[in-house]
């Protein structure tokens, strides 16, 4: 469109080029942005279920109420994506909450959607546990692994070595 204003003549013609120009030039970042997106190598792991582990870290009982919480907050998260949850072992806390809690998260996309919630959360506030007030610092951990299936995994017998060893004294 830039070239149709240097080379030409026509005043209308110029004039469309210039309204042509003003609408698209505010796209361009925005479009920029969508080809970034489109040009990252689709990670293979995307579409698999997941097993999501919340467990309790540092600050005791309040620490196993905020893992309750995630709970809660994950699940909430799951129904509305309509996936299938399923408890492989939970570890109630002593107040309530969880010590720890394994859940195996099936459905479209989920790896996807749950590959970057792995790691510590922290979080600040009065416990309900607290008598005076005081803010209490508390964590949780979140780990999310893809589920493997037997044919993604193998394994060459030139990477595995046999160590054999036999006591040399009595017994």
């Amino acid at each position: 469109a830039r070239e149709v204003l240097t080379a030409e003549k026509d005043p209308e013609m110029r004039e469309m080029a210039r309204e042509e120009i003003a609408d698209l030039e505010p796209q361009i970042e925005s479009l920029e942005e969508e080809l970034k997106v489109l040009l990252v190598p689709k990670d293979p792991e995307d579409e698999k279920d997941v097993i999501v582990e919340i467990r309790s870290g540092t600050g005791g009982d309040e620490a196993a109420l905020f893992a309750g919480d995630l709970y809660r907050m994950y699940m909430r998260y799951f129904q509305e994506r309509d996936w299938d949850v399923e408890v492989l072992d939970e570890s109630p806390g002593t107040v309530g909450g969880f010590a720890k809690v394994v859940l195996e998260v099936s459905g479209d996309m989920v790896y996807s959607k749950l590959k970057f919630e792995s790691g510590a959360h922290r979080v600040q506030r009065i416990p309900e546990t607290e008598a005076k007030g005081r803010v209490h610092t508390s964590a949780a951990t979140v780990a999310v692994l893809p589920i493997m299936e037997p044919e993604d995994i193998n394994v060459r017998k030139d990477d595995i070595r046999r160590d054999v060893f036999r006591a040399s004294g009595a017994g």
